[in-house]
């Protein structure tokens, strides 16, 4: 990750001498399993009878041997491989690309466990066993030794297939379960126990190349956690673990059981946008700077994120405002902001956008294109953010004659993966939806949204002088005057005085319910009163329901978490990412504030204010369109009439 880490170069020399080893490997070898059973048989490709797995082809040189050699039975790897494609002869580039990264980590895990030999006296030790000159006193200590590099060499070969493969990984998911022979004898028999529960899995899980690759990263995500396990109650383990190492070819660096990790697509082109140009949404832009550090504490190894843990993760929120308010501006912010975080701590970072052109014709495809597009930024390997801007185009309302089919699969989609039976927040990843008109979003789905960014764009004089100033540039000699240029900007105040406004409604239906209440019920100080208050505010929109709670109550929580991340320790990762799961999470627990009543009906108004906003306009928009209905049916008659007589 850093050049901080204290890396050691693994010379290329020392990896390529490995080669002809992990070729051997990969060819074939014999292996009867000890802890896990067999599911499947050696590789037999279903071609007609007589027709060879492989072209088989004959020198017509004389003085060749022509005879074909035998073939190691058992596990050959090459050869599974190659069946998972079908019936093609030549391997595909992808089975290649698999093959060509198994050897390249069977080696590099070789040379990592020379090296560990090396480091400990290890290699001594072997050489006095086979020359049986080992003293009796050291053989605890020649066993221990043995039993930590073939966990260190599981470990490396592990992680590099996972890194090396990263790049061609798609959403095809596989659950291979559990990784039952893992070895620990000696190295090689490590390995042959990895490749031949790796085989026994290809042969169950890959049916094409996206599979194939899909099965071989799973199981090597497996086989990572189950070594890492192994590995902390391991003997003698600290040459490794103590170590680190850098393959410069493959840029892979290695640091014990700590996975490493490789951006999966391409760089990220986008015209980034920094805070201080983002004019107004105070709010928005604040919880969106703050949600961009909560996604850095996403623990790797865990697969979780203590915000996540504690209440205060948002994973997904509906950004909402009128046309040329800033809704892509704040999207380019947020994009911008986890970019450069990933940067610095060399995490893996995709964005990605469901548009309109995912809506396609053919009936099941927007269903395919939205899940992927899920799957793809839900990946716990890499850190996601995933936006659907314009979302009223792009998911349909339910029973509304004019959303096509397409628009009605990605709704049903959205719904399943935002709050599904199945659904996972691991804290990697959030989903930004972002409207003009929120109001011609499906109701149930827009109730998905965990929290509201209203994207209201200027608002103040000072709002407006920033913006006019922002957008000229410098090439001009204009006075500012009368006004302390970007002041109005400055976050802390802005979202405090934004906040304080939330204390009584914004909308006029939920401000005449806010009245009524407190003129019964006097100051809204406790559970019960606020309760009440949710009541009526039921009553006056059917639509406020038991997962409006749960939303308000999350936006509280995430209040709690009202506090910023030192900007240190995004700049320098060991300060907090790099710790691990436990003290990132009770670093976090010391930061929060406890909930107060002000926070409560602060949020209760915010969300509700949002939802009276949108049934307003909605009920406008049904109104409106009725009315057209009505005159273009009034004036047909008067011209049937006219055209009548």
């Amino acid at each position: 990750m850093s050049a901080a880490r204290d890396e050691m170069e693994l010379k290329e020399e020392a990896i390529r001498a490995q080669y002809p080893a992990a070729e051997a490997l990969l060819a074939g070898f014999d292996h009867a399993p000890r802890l896990a059973k067999a599911q499947a048989d050696a590789p037999a490709p279903d071609l007609s009878p007589g027709v060879a797995a492989r072209p088989r082809f004959r020198s017509t040189t004389p003085g060749l041997a022509t005879r074909t050699p035998a073939r190691p039975s058992g596990v050959r790897l090459v050869e599974r491989t190659h069946a998972a494609g079908g019936r093609d002869p030549l391997p595909s580039p992808i089975e290649a690309t698999v093959l060509q990264s198994l050897r390249r980590s069977l080696s590099i895990a070789l040379a990592v466990g020379e090296a560990f030999s090396a480091r400990t006296g290890l290699t001594e030790l072997k050489k006095a066993n086979l020359e049986g000159r080992l003293p009796n006193q050291r053989s605890a200590e020649f066993t221990e030794l043995l039993t930590s590099e073939a966990l260190a060499v599981l470990s490396v070969f592990a992680n590099a297939t996972a890194f090396l493969l990263a790049p061609h990984a798609g959403t095809t998911p596989v659950e291979v379960g559990e990784v039952e022979e893992v070895l620990t004898d000696n190295p090689i028999l490590a390995l042959q126990g990895a490749l031949w529960e790796l085989d026994q899995d290809i042969a169950l899980f890959a049916r094409d190349d996206s599979s194939l690759v899909a099965t071989v990263l799973a199981y090597a995500e497996q086989l990572m956690g189950k070594v890492r396990a192994r590995g902390e109650t391991a003997a003698r383990i600290e040459a490794f673990t103590g170590a680190n190492y850098r393959v410069a070819a493959d840029d892979l660096p290695i640091s014990g059981f700590t996975p490493a990790r490789k951006a999966r697509g391409a760089a990220l082109a986008m015209a980034f946008k920094r805070p201080e140009e983002v004019i107004g949404n105070h709010i928005a832009k604040y919880q969106a700077m703050r949600l961009a550090k909560m996604l850095m504490a996403y623990d790797f190894t865990r697969k979780a994120n203590p915000f996540a843990e504690l209440g205060g993760f948002i994973f997904t929120f509906m950004g909402d405002g009128r046309p040329g308010t800033g809704k892509t501006t704040l999207i380019q912010m947020m994009a911008g902001l986890i970019d450069g975080y990933c940067k610095v701590a060399g995490y893996p970072f995709r964005y990605q956008n469901l548009s309109i052109d995912t809506v396609d014709s053919y009936q099941g495809k927007s269903g395919q294109n939205a899940k992927a597009f899920i799957q793809s930024v839900m990946d716990p390997s890499v850190i996601g953010f995933g936006t659907i801007d314009d979302i009223d185009q792009v998911a349909g309302k339910r029973g509304e004659r004019g959303s096509s089919a397409g628009q009605q699969e990605i709704t049903a989609v959205l719904m399943e993966a935002f709050a599904g039976a199945n659904t996972v927040v691991r804290g990697n990843c959030t989903f930004g939806m972002f409207s003009n008109y929120p109001e011609n979003v499906d109701d149930a789905l827009r109730q998905r949204a965990g929290a509201r960014f209203l994207v209201d764009g200027p608002q103040t004089r000072g709002d407006y002088i920033d913006i006019l100033a922002l957008l000229l540039g410098k090439n001009h000699a204009i006075p500012v005057g009368e006004h302390d240029l970007y002041a109005a900007q400055e976050i802390q105040r802005a979202v405090a005085d934004s906040f304080e406004a939330h204390s009584k409604p914004q909308e006029e239906g939920l401000a005449r319910v806010f009245a009524e209440v407190q003129a019964k019920l006097g100051p809204l100080d406790t559970l019960a009163k606020l309760g009440t208050y949710l009541k009526a505010i039921q009553e006056a929109d059917p639509r406020f329901t038991g997962r409006a709670i749960k939303n308000i109550t999350d936006a509280v929580k995430v209040r709690a978490m009202d506090f910023e991340l030192p900007d240190e320790w995004m700049e320098k990762p060991d300060l907090f990412l790099f710790r691990d799961y436990d003290t990132k999470k009770a670093m976090i627990a010391e930061l929060r504030r406890p909930i107060t009543v002000e926070m409560l009906v602060q949020e209760i108004n915010r969300y509700a204010d949002s939802e009276f906003r949108y049934a307003d306009k909605s009920d406008e928009a049904a109104i409106d369109a009725m009315l057209r209905d009505m005159r273009r049916t009034e004036e047909a008659k008067r011209r049937f009439l006219e055209g009548k007589g």
